[in-house]
């Protein structure tokens, strides 16, 4: 298209999922960051620019599959480069990290015009649910509700998270790929621990919207996935009880793992990281432990 630039970097966040007990549905995005590079190319596939990008190629094509379709145009070659701070397999988003970076990309590179909310709705639909995917792409916190049947994205609320929040992430050297990790869940449920998890939700998300964020301290409790996903972790889940000892107000397990994550007003965020460094340490496992504050910008095209 005439006018259009021949390469386009995309900075996309990280992001922590299942944010309290929020399964598959809140997600928050954190000031750490990948960057994509999509760059014009001949043919109809993408390209890595290095053998390290080959490892984000199966996820590359299905978004640019998804982008292509949404767009109504035949497939187009292009180019492209991840690079960036974001583990992979840590629960930290880095899947939506390269599949919003490629949606963005190919929207600016094609003048495809695509809203944010549409690239949510397809990055969900290339993910598979929408906690991830929205907060990556819109920034701040995020609550995404999917159709009951079909699981498409039908529409997200947003919430600027303040400065004054801290986010301390701890993450062992563990990786934990989501399929993988998906596959410790239950098929059933017990009854009254969906309706805790409910309640848990419930509570979390609203202490979040309102901004009275004193009420985190009684938002945890998880009945759905850390349960069986916790004791796959040596260390996580001490972790997130001395994290919250010292003074961080709640803390989960961040998406599926293995990354945790402890909320705190910031003069808690230094104690509540030791903490939670100790009590990897002392189960054998090391940890790399950030201080992050919450994202609100979400993808950022430079």
């Amino acid at each position: 298209m005439r006018g259009s630039p021949k390469s386009v970097t995309v900075r996309v966040p990280a992001s922590t999922s299942n944010c309290g007990a929020g399964f598959d549905t809140l997600g928050l995005a954190l000031c750490l960051y990948n960057r994509v590079t999509v760059s014009a190319a001949a043919g109809v596939s993408p390209i890595p620019a290095r053998a390290s990008d080959r490892k984000g190629l199966g996820l590359v094509k299905a978004s640019a599959a998804a982008f292509f379709s949404a767009a109504g145009m035949k497939a187009a070659g292009f180019r492209y480069r991840i690079s960036g701070n974001v583990p992979a397999a840590r629960g930290l988003g880095s899947s939506v990290t390269i599949i919003g970076g490629i949606l963005a990309g190919l929207n600016v590179l094609h003048g495809s015009g695509m809203s944010r909310r549409k690239l949510v709705a397809l990055a969900t639909e290339v993910e598979g649910h929408p906690d991830n995917a929205s907060a990556g792409i819109l920034g701040g916190f995020c609550v995404s509700r999917c159709h009951p049947t079909t699981g498409e994205c039908l529409a997200t609320i947003r919430k600027a998270v303040p400065a004054r929040l801290s986010f301390v992430v701890a993450s062992p050297g563990i990786e934990l790929l989501t399929k993988e990790s998906r596959a410790a869940l239950p098929a059933k449920l017990p009854y009254f621990d969906a309706v805790r998890s409910i309640n848990a939700a419930a509570f979390f998300t609203a202490a979040m919207i309102s901004g009275e964020y004193w009420h985190l301290h009684h938002s945890g409790g998880d009945f759905m996935h850390e349960p069986y996903r916790l004791p796959r972790i040596p260390g996580a889940a001490a972790a997130i009880r001395a994290g919250v000892e010292a003074g961080a107000c709640v803390g989960w397990l961040s998406g599926s793992g293995s990354s945790i994550l402890c909320v705190c007003a910031r003069p808690a965020a230094a104690p509540a990281a030791a903490a939670m460094r100790r009590a990897f340490a002392k189960a054998g496992v090391k940890a790399k432990v950030r201080i992050l504050a919450a994202d609100n910008r979400g993808i950022v095209i430079e």
